[in-house]
């Protein structure tokens, strides 16, 4: 069923998505705060705001694909988009923040009828691409439900609880994600100064337990210097640092998140990484041996 929809946020993963969505017929309109990356898309058929309010007026859902919570709060609730919405619109926030973020933005857009998903995504901007991303969603059954439309051109969507838990889920999948690049580097690094073919490396591992698409594509990226940023640094830190804000009102304690987020902290600040892709841990690794980057 075709949905009048907007989308706030045409960047690195923003764009594919907007593509998949008016590929799939839906009526699309678009803002970004650079409106010259929204303006490609209106050879494509989606209509481009001046402002996100008015990108929202005739929506039955809105998208949010946003840096952070902050921005995402002030877009929604600074910019006139909450007075614009009317009653029955479905706010689909599938930026990555904080779950306590995601429930206070639901309350807030429930008192005017407004209904609210948090819908993060994992997958990248290949999985943007292909359509084929994995969207951890929060929020009430029935909602989820009537949005299976917009969920579909997109990827995967399952719904793993109640409001927030979209969130918790992705912060999850980013512990697990940062983690394993770590690994990835470190058997990258250990193969590579022993003077094991990578390449052989990956399809040996190919099937078994170590396998993984972290081993198979950011492997070859490390391998291959190819640091170009799909998922950034910085935004994977934002996500470590979020983890442990939550670990800390939960009175847990998670020591390999801890460290890798430490790594993170190293990338993207002293050695300026915090625009390349996250896979660019590999290059922290290097400077801690004393190793040859790019």
């Amino acid at each position: 069923m075709t949905k009048s929809i907007a989308l706030l946020g045409v960047g690195l993963m923003g764009l594919p998505m907007a593509r998949r969505l008016l590929a799939a017929g839906h009526d699309l309109t678009v803002w970004n705060r650079d409106r010259a990356k929204a303006e490609v898309l209106a050879a494509e058929g989606a209509h481009v705001a001046d402002t996100p309010a008015d990108a929202v007026r005739a929506a039955s859902h809105v998208i949010t694909m946003l840096t952070e919570g902050t921005v995402v709060k002030k877009v929604l609730f600074e910019s006139g988009v909450a007075e614009a919405l009317h009653s029955g619109v479905a706010v689909i926030d599938m930026s990555s923040i904080r779950p306590s973020q995601a429930r206070d933005h639901a309350t807030r857009l429930a008192k005017q009828g407004v209904a609210h998903l948090d819908a993060p995504v994992s997958g990248g901007t290949k999985g943007a691409e292909a359509g084929t991303l994995a969207i951890m969603v929060g929020g009430d059954q029935t909602v989820f439900d009537s949005a299976s439309a917009v969920f579909e051109p997109l990827g995967r969507a399952i719904r793993v609880g109640p409001s927030g838990s979209g969130q918790l889920a992705k912060l999850a999948n980013q512990a697990i994600v940062g983690i394993a690049i770590g690994a990835v580097a470190e058997a990258t690094l250990l193969v590579s100064e022993g003077g094991g073919d990578l390449d052989a490396f990956r399809a040996a591992l190919s099937g078994g337990f170590a396998d993984s698409t972290i081993l198979q594509l950011h492997g070859q990226r490390m391998q291959t210097d190819d640091f170009a940023p799909r998922g950034r640094a910085s935004v994977q830190l934002k996500d470590l640092d979020n983890i442990l804000l939550e670990a800390e009102e939960f009175g847990i304690r998670l020591p390999l998140v801890t460290a890798v987020r430490d790594r993170f902290a190293r990338l993207v600040g002293p050695l300026a990484g915090a625009d390349l892709d996250h896979s660019a841990l590999y290059l922290e690794l290097l400077d801690l041996n004393n190793r040859t980057g790019r």
